[in-house]
């Protein structure tokens, strides 16, 4: 049993674990359905000024501008906020109107950089618009990690067999 273990754990490939052993995922910092409109407004203001988050692509003309909703304006302000400053739960708070998640708020032609586009507090493809090349492609609806147990989980199935054909024949 120690063996198959140990086959697991040293057919995972390195770049698929992040801190505490944890497969990365994409994150995105946006703004909670049942904020008030006057706490986001708040906070976009804040974002976009003392918190120094670029806020140009949610500026009329820009690929995430939406007069109309307020929630992805202030979602743009806050991932970009979030992402400029450590990807900590403390820079996606904003009163109380954040929330992480999973779910890729890209739209249209806006989108949305996440969490895993951040490389040493640099932020790739964050102008909101799109780009080309397979950094920047949207994985959102594929899965990758998953792709990548079945190796390791068809070997330690063969093991099992082969070890239960052993000792029993």
């Amino acid at each position: 049993m120690f063996v198959l273990i140990l086959l697991v754990a040293l057919s995972l490939p390195k770049c698929l674990m992040g801190q505490r052993g944890v497969a990365p995922r994409d994150l995105w910092c946006v703004a909670k359905n049942n904020a008030a409109d006057q706490a986001l407004q708040e906070a976009i203001n804040w974002a976009c000024g003392q918190g120094g988050a670029n806020c140009g692509p949610i500026q009329q003309g820009g690929a995430c501008y939406d007069s109309n909703d307020i929630q992805r304006t202030a979602s743009w302000a806050f991932n970009d906020y979030y992402l400029k400053n450590g990807l900590t739960d403390d820079a996606c708070y904003f009163s109380n109107t954040a929330a992480l998640t999973s779910l890729n708020p890209s739209f249209d032609k806006c989108k949305f950089p996440s969490s895993l586009s951040v490389n040493n507090g640099s932020i790739y493809a964050s102008t909101g618009t799109i780009q080309m090349g397979p950094d920047n492609a949207d994985l959102s609806s594929s899965n990758r990690a998953g792709g990548t147990w079945f190796l390791p989980l068809f070997t330690s199935y063969l093991f099992v067999v082969f070890s239960w054909l052993i000792h029993w024949h």
